[in-house]
């Protein structure tokens, strides 16, 4: 990532002392110029977590996920309280798992609910969880865009998009992040909802107790 941000350093450095000497053209190649230099580097960040997800050393124990969901709250608050959102957080029974992790996993998949959001309405999320056998099922729902059942699938490969990203920003990698941590802890993910109204994501982690 360094010779990325040396790339992006000289350009906001010329763009700031040459700036007066240049026509709009200009202005606007180096403003392209930069923010490829940002989404490159937030690729570069994105693939390396991605890759670190079954190489990293397994740290499993027993967790609060209501604990580790509150802290992915509170890292939100500042674009939740500009979306006037509202996020809901129900009992989390514990789960056995990486903690870290499991913070990624929450954090791709309520940075996707708040992303994803309808033009007519402000975002509502929900998080729930409940005990099914040896595992804890939790559901994520919200009501914004949704998605069609022909892309379910679809999302959770990388680099797999929807939409441009000049409508949606990100690298299409959260999901199959999201997909690949849960698979590590021996679990399932799947999307279910209605186009226009909205998505529930749904997962399984196995129950602390196991």
């Amino acid at each position: 990532r360094e010779p990325l941000r040396t790339i992006g350093s000289f350009l906001q450095v010329l763009e700031r002392k040459y700036g007066d000497c240049l026509d709009d053209d200009a202005r606007a190649y180096i403003g392209f110029a930069v923010d490829g230099a940002k989404r490159l580097d937030q690729l570069i960040q994105d693939l390396l977590q991605f890759s670190q997800v079954d190489v990293r050393p397994e740290r499993l124990a027993p967790i609060d996920p209501a604990a580790v969901m509150a802290e992915v709250v509170e890292d939100f608050r500042p674009a939740i309280e500009r979306m006037a959102a509202e996020v809901e957080v129900g009992p989390l029974p514990p789960v056995h798992a990486d903690r870290s992790q499991v913070q990624i996993l929450f954090q791709n998949l309520l940075s996707n609910a708040l992303k994803y959001r309808a033009d007519d309405r402000p975002p509502r999320v929900r998080v729930s969880a409940q005990r099914d056998g040896h595992l804890i099922a939790f559901t994520m729902t919200d009501n914004g865009i949704g998605i069609e059942p022909r892309y379910r699938e679809r999302i959770f490969v990388i680099f797999q998009r929807l939409h441009p990203p000049e409508v949606y920003g990100g690298t299409g990698i959260g999901l199959a992040i999201c997909k690949r941590i849960v698979e590590r802890h021996e679990g399932r993910i799947w999307v279910e909802g209605t186009p226009g109204e909205g998505s529930a994501f749904r997962f399984t982690l196995p129950a602390a107790d196991e």
